[in-house]
C-alpha cells in the first residue's frame, strides 16, 4: 500500500513540476503516472549502476555530477515516453531538481510505518 502511495504521490509531484516549470510538459494524468513509474524503476535499476560507473568523474566534481546524471536520467525518460516532454539539458537539470525537492516534501506526507 505505501509503495503504491509513493507512486501517486510522484506522479502528483510530476504534474506539479509541469505546471510550475514550462520547460517540462506532461499531458495528462495517465502520462505523469507511467512517467513516474518509469522514473521510480529507473533510479532504482539504473542510477545504482551509472553512480559506480561515473564515480572518479563524481568525486573530481566533488558530486555535482550526480545532478548531470538525474538530469540525463529524467531526459531520457521523457524521450522515451508519449505525453512526457523535457525541452532540453538545462530543462532537464532544473526540472530534475524541481522534481525531486516537491517527491521529498510530498514524501514528508507518509507517516512512518513505526
Amino acid at each position: 500500500m505505501r509503495l503504491l502511495l509513493v507512486w501517486v504521490l510522484n506522479a502528483i509531484g510530476l504534474l506539479g513540476v509541469a505546471y510550475i516549470y514550462p520547460g517540462v510538459q506532461v499531458q495528462d494524468w495517465k502520462s505523469a503516472a507511467i512517467a513516474a513509474l518509469v522514473l521510480g524503476l529507473v533510479n532504482t535499476l539504473v542510477k545504482p549502476i551509472l553512480v559506480l560507473l561515473t564515480l572518479p568523474v563524481t568525486i573530481l566534481t566533488l558530486g555535482l555530477f550526480l545532478v548531470v546524471l538525474n538530469a540525463l536520467l529524467f531526459w531520457g525518460v521523457a524521450e522515451m515516453l508519449p505525453g512526457f516532454n523535457v525541452s532540453g539539458f538545462w530543462a532537464a537539470v532544473l526540472g530534475a531538481i524541481l522534481y525531486s525537492i516537491i517527491g521529498w516534501a510530498l514524501s514528508k506526507l507518509i507517516p512512518d510505518r513505526k
